[in-house]
C-alpha cells in the first residue's frame, strides 16, 4: 500500500502504511531482515529527502544483505538521486555507476531497474556536462526501453525527451526537433493533449523550433496549442 501512495501523490498515507510495516517487521522478524530494511527504505523516500539517514541505511543494507541485493542496490540509486537533487553530481556519478554494475550483475542488462540507473547516469553526465557520455546512457536506456515497454510507451518517450534535450543543448536543431516530434506524437496518443507530460513536451519543442528557425512547424504547434501564443 506504501508504494501505490506513493505512486498516486499521497505521501502521507505512504508513511503511515511504510511505518506501520516498518514496526511490524522489526517486531516479528527483527531490524536488519529484508523486509524491514525495504519497509525503511520507502520511509524515508515519503519524507523530505534525508541524506543521512540514506547513508545510514545503505550502511545496514550492505551488513546485513550484501551489495548485490535488491533492497541495498535499491538504496544506492536513491542515494544518487539525492545527491543528484543536491548539486553533489560527481559524487552521485560515483554512487550510480556503482548501482549500474551491481543491478548489470543482478538483474542483467535488460531489466527495467537497470534502464532506471542508465537513465539517471545520463542526466548526471549532462549535468557534468559531459554530453557524448549522457547520450551514450540514454541512448542504452532508449534501446533497452524500447525492447521492453515499446517504441511509443510514456517511460520510452521521457528518454526520446532526454535525449533530445541534450541535441538543444548542443544546438543540434534538426535531431532535436526529429525527437520532439516524435516524444509528441506519442504522449497525445497515448496521454491526451491536456496531460502534463504531452504540455512539457509542447513547450520545449516550440522553443526547439523557434530557435531552430523552424517558423512553419511552430506556426502548426500553436494551432493546435493555442495557449503557445501567451507562451512565447
Amino acid at each position: 500500500m506504501g508504494r501505490a501512495c506513493v505512486f498516486v501523490g499521497d505521501r502521507d498515507d505512504a508513511r503511515r502504511y511504510f511505518k506501520q510495516a516498518k514496526e511490524g517487521y522489526e517486531e516479528q522478524l527483527g531490524l536488519d531482515i529484508e523486509k524491514a530494511l525495504e519497509a525503511t527504505l520507502g520511509l524515508i523516500m515519503s519524507t523530505d529527502m534525508v541524506m543521512e539517514k540514506l547513508r545510514d541505511l545503505l550502511k545496514r543494507c550492505e551488513k546485513a544483505l550484501g551489495e548485490e541485493n535488491d533492497v541495498t542496490l535499491e538504496t544506492l540509486n536513491e542515494l544518487g538521486g539525492g545527491l543528484k537533487d543536491n548539486g553533489e553530481y560527481e559524487e552521485a556519478r560515483k554512487v550510480l555507476e556503482r548501482c549500474l554494475a551491481g543491478r548489470m550483475k543482478v538483474l542483467g542488462k535488460d531489466h527495467k531497474n537497470t534502464f532506471g540507473t542508465l537513465n539517471n547516469l545520463g542526466n548526471i553526465y549532462s549535468r557534468l556536462r559531459n554530453y557524448q557520455k549522457a547520450l551514450e546512457y540514454f541512448e542504452r536506456a532508449l534501446e533497452g526501453k524500447e525492447k521492453l515497454l515499446g517504441k511509443s510507451h510514456p517511460d520510452t518517450l521521457s528518454t526520446v525527451l532526454n535525449i533530445a534535450i541534450i541535441y538543444l543543448t548542443t544546438k543540434d536543431f534538426g535531431k532535436a526537433e526529429e525527437l520532439y516530434e516524435r516524444a509528441l506524437e506519442g504522449f497525445e496518443a497515448h496521454l491526451g493533449k491536456d496531460h502534463e507530460r504531452t504540455i512539457k513536451c509542447v513547450k520545449i519543442f516550440s522553443y526547439c523550433l523557434q530557435h531552430g528557425g523552424t517558423f512553419e512547424r511552430l506556426a502548426s504547434l500553436t494551432n493546435t496549442y493555442p495557449w503557445l501564443n501567451d507562451a512565447l
